[in-house]
């Protein structure tokens, strides 16, 4: 288990949190294992700490940062505190998230501006001052956190959260363009109906059981899913793949809405 060996990485909203896992969490789970020192930045240390501790209990090295990086100061010093630990930064996941509800006529100017501070600006503002230190280190992998819900409309009514989200979209692919030179990839995961951390306080029984539906594979989504592809994305073995969104959806995106009729005519079935 030494695919990001002598790799350092940070990654945002790594906290623990509740019973249902997170896609931070997992992520740093996995890239401890992997072999990388991971910086672990969150704005709860309760939440930091005990992911930390149970990277040190299976024997990897990790580090706390906490801070609001919706704020430069903060991804500044993140990336910082990353360099002085462990002398260089070779992966960033991007993968703080905020929801937002509304339709364009229930847009409220401040609320707005926090979805886009928190999911947006906060993934520029650490590319910003994490990009010179990978290009120091000889190059890097930045993985950005956007959503299915990016690409298309989906049935929550989130206009500020998917254009924050399609915001990342755009964003990756320009940053991958600008930075190749620098030996700098920069990727993006679009995860889809996910039973994690996120979602789970706002999901019935019924609604996590339509998502599972919904998806061709028939089956539901985890935070590891998206920590495994992640994994990929950060290691050697994504060495030519740059500018890239990938669906983490169980196909959901390659079906049309008429696709899953039958879908959901088996959840109406299976409840009366």
């Amino acid at each position: 288990m030494d695919r990001l060996n002598g790799k350092v990485a940070i990654v945002t909203g790594a906290g623990k949190k509740g019973e249902v896992d997170g896609t931070g969490y997992a992520t740093s789970i996995l890239f401890a294992r992997e072999g990388a020192k991971v910086l672990l930045a969150d704005l709860s240390p309760e939440n930091a700490n005990a992911t930390l501790a149970e990277i040190e209990a299976e024997g990897g090295e990790a580090s706390v940062f906490i801070g609001d990086v919706s704020t430069e100061d903060a991804c500044a010093g993140m990336v910082e505190a990353a360099v002085e630990r462990f002398g260089k930064v070779n992966v960033l996941f991007n993968n703080v998230g905020l929801g937002g509800s509304g339709v364009v006529t229930q847009v409220d100017e401040e609320k707005w501006d926090r979805v886009m501070d928190v999911n947006l600006k906060s993934m520029i503002l650490a590319c910003k001052h994490a990009v010179p230190r990978m290009a120091e280190a000889g190059g890097g992998s930045i993985i950005n956190v956007s959503s299915i819900d990016a690409l298309r409309a989906g049935s929550s009514r989130n206009l500020p959260y998917a254009a924050a989200k399609g915001g990342m979209i755009s964003a990756t692919t320009v940053m991958a363009v600008h930075h190749g030179r620098d030996n700098i990839r920069v990727n993006c995961i679009a995860p889809g109906h996910l039973y994690a951390s996120f979602p789970a306080p706002y999901l019935s029984e019924a609604e996590r059981e339509r998502r599972r539906l919904i998806g061709p594979l028939g089956t539901e989504g985890t935070a590891w899913d998206v920590a495994w592809a992640t994994v990929f994305l950060a290691s050697d073995e994504s060495k030519w793949i740059s500018g890239v969104t990938f669906p983490i959806d169980a196909g959901l995106l390659a079906a049309t809405p008429l696709a899953v009729v039958h879908q959901l005519d088996e959840l109406e079935n299976d409840s009366q």
